[in-house]
């Protein structure tokens, strides 16, 4: 567990080289659609630059999002694994040595969580307390259970409380949570397919109708009152798109 690493701030997302090249070309993708159906004219990606550029930002958003979501499924686990260690008679800093090795077999050593969990164990063999270890992690991962695990964990064992008990209660929660927002996504998994398909119909629209009426759309494009035309549909578009992509996002 010596392996050296960049402790993650889970609010930001820097793209892979893999990564960074598909989202570049998925934005330049979208800004010739654009630049093509709105305004028939290749010109007018260089004026849709700020599209990309909010695409970008919108992505890194998004995975960020996604690992936040994937280190939050896996402390569960830990807090799982921890409070069944603790129950077992194992002192807390011991717990948490047999819990990584639970995790590790569930998620593997590149794991998010097994990254931090490694953190964490080499902040104990130097002496740092596992509250101000768990707190650190709370405040970089964003997440509220996190944060609220690691307060509760704080005092419990500063007020001597039951610490194996609140452990497994805090875990229960948890555990319950992330179940109830599965089941949400499992029942809105449907109508984020349907958002998905109403984005793209403007596009289709446009081109079926440009492909099977040639000619139909030409006093739109190339002049001053087709071009002021289309940038209002788009704008348009656009808040649908905003409004349609807020509404499916339900957070517990």
């Amino acid at each position: 567990m010596s392996k050296s690493y960049r402790l993650p701030d889970y609010g930001e997302y820097r793209f892979s080289l893999k990564e960074g090249a598909l989202a570049f070309l998925e934005g330049a993708f979208l800004v010739a659609m654009i630049g093509y159906f709105f305004y028939r004219s290749w010109l007018a990606c260089l004026f849709l630059l700020p599209v990309f550029v909010l695409f970008m930002r919108e992505k890194k958003k998004g995975l960020a999002k996604k690992r936040r979501q994937e280190l939050s499924l896996q402390f569960k686990d830990l807090a799982l694994a921890l409070s069944a260690n603790v129950k077992a008679g194992y002192s807390v800093e011991n717990a948490m040595r047999e819990s990584y090795r639970d995790v590790e077999l569930l998620y593997g050593a590149d794991s998010p969580i097994c990254l931090e969990v490694r953190h964490i164990l080499r902040g104990l063999e130097n002496n740092v307390i596992l509250e101000k270890l768990l707190y650190d992690l709370g405040i970089r991962s964003r997440l509220p259970d996190i944060m609220q695990f690691a307060d509760i964990f704080l005092i419990a064992k500063r007020g001597g409380g039951n610490l194996t008990e609140i452990l497994e209660k805090t875990a229960g929660v948890i555990e319950q949570k992330i179940e109830t927002d599965k089941e949400i996504q499992l029942m809105i998994g449907a109508r984020k397919m349907e958002q998905k398909i109403m984005n793209m119909v403007p596009f289709l629209i446009i081109f079926y109708i440009g492909t099977t009426s040639r000619g139909f759309f030409d006093v739109l494009y190339h002049n001053p009152v087709g071009v002021a035309v289309m940038t209002v549909c788009l704008l348009f578009y656009g808040a649908a798109y905003l409004l349609s992509k807020r509404i499916v996002e339900i957070e517990v």
